[in-house]
This record gives structure tokens, sequence and C-alpha cells, in this order.
């Protein structure tokens, strides 16, 4: 197992991404939701994943684990989501909100499994801002290993912030088919 981001980062309005298209700047948050079920960790973009805190503002701990296989789930973590994701490039980093800072991951282009955990996130939320000299509120744990697809799943959910995230998910329409998408080249009907 490999650490490449271990420490503290920096939120902006409760978010931070992984990010792998060296030439996009990410989904909207109702595309990074789009037909899911969980609602932390916004995957259903390709190459990306929208990643929710509970401080709105300021530093929150956050780790992340780069492992071989699947690691045994910590129970001391309050809320946890997992999701499939897959980079499209080899390009990709742990990106603050506009591209403030990054972390480069040094992540395959294959498919894996990410386990994200949360800790904290009600406590945080109430708080909403956290100045650099104040006590640290909430941490994340994102981890990832090599798997095939697999539906996103909620395997622990404690707080009311995760929850509300849940439902937002849950609530978006499922995205686009290629089928009931507008072609390129024709124009879509009005």
């Amino acid at each position: 197992m490999r650490r490449p981001v271990e420490g503290e980062v920096h939120v902006h309005y409760g978010q931070i991404y992984v990010e792998s298209d060296p030439d996009g700047y990410g989904p909207g948050l109702d595309e990074a939701f789009a037909g899911q079920s969980a609602g932390l960790c916004g995957a259903a973009s390709p190459g990306s994943l929208w990643l929710s805190t509970g401080l709105h503002t300021g530093g929150v701990g956050f780790t992340v684990e780069v492992c071989e296989e699947a690691p045994p789930l910590d129970p001391a973590w309050e809320d946890v989501v997992e999701v499939s994701f897959r980079p499209v490039s080899p390009d990709s980093a742990l990106v603050q909100w506009a591209g403030e800072a990054s972390w480069p991951l040094d992540l395959e282009e294959t498919d894996y499994r990410v386990r994200y955990c949360a800790q904290g996130m009600d406590r945080a939320g109430e708080e909403d801002t956290r100045l650099d000299d104040e006590p640290q509120l909430d941490c994340y744990l994102l981890q990832f290993w090599p798997a095939p697809p697999e539906p996103d799943r909620v395997l622990k959910q404690t707080s009311l912030s995760a929850a509300n995230w849940h439902r937002y998910a849950r609530e978006l329409p499922p995205p686009p088919t290629p089928a009931t998408s507008p072609s390129p080249t024709r124009p879509s009907p009005r």
C-alpha cells in the first residue's frame, strides 16, 4: 500500500475532487452523482470523482491510500461508501476547488474500486468554516484498489449530512444513455 496524500487539505464549498483528464475541469454536481445511490463520492462522470465534505471551508484531515486488494473496513469510520472508477489518463490527482492545489495519485489506467470514509461530517457542517488555528473537525480516507466495476454502495451511514447527500443522489434522474442523448451531429428536438 502507498499513501500519496496524508495530512490536511483545504476544501471550499464542501468539496474536493479526483481528476484524471488533464484537459477537463470535472463534472457539475448533478452530473457527478446522476444515477447513484451513494451521495458522498460522485463517480457518474468518467475519469473524475466528486468528494463531499462536512466542512464548507477550511482544512480537513485527508488520506489517500492505493492498495493491492480490498482493505479491511475500519469500524471507526462513521460514513462509508464505495464506487467504481477508471482514470482516463495517467495524470490522476486529488484537486482542491478551482485547482488551487493538487496532489498526484499515480493511478494506472485500469478499473478501481474506491472506498470513501468520513468522520465528523455533522460537527464540521454545524461549524461551517474552520480557521487554521482551530482544531480539526472532520477527516476522510479515500482508498483505491484494482477491481471490476460494480454499482455504488452505501456501506455505513451514521451522520445526518451523509443521509442528506444520499437522498440528494437518489432523487437525481439517471444519466443519459447513448440512446437518449442528442447526437452531436444532429440538433436536439425542441
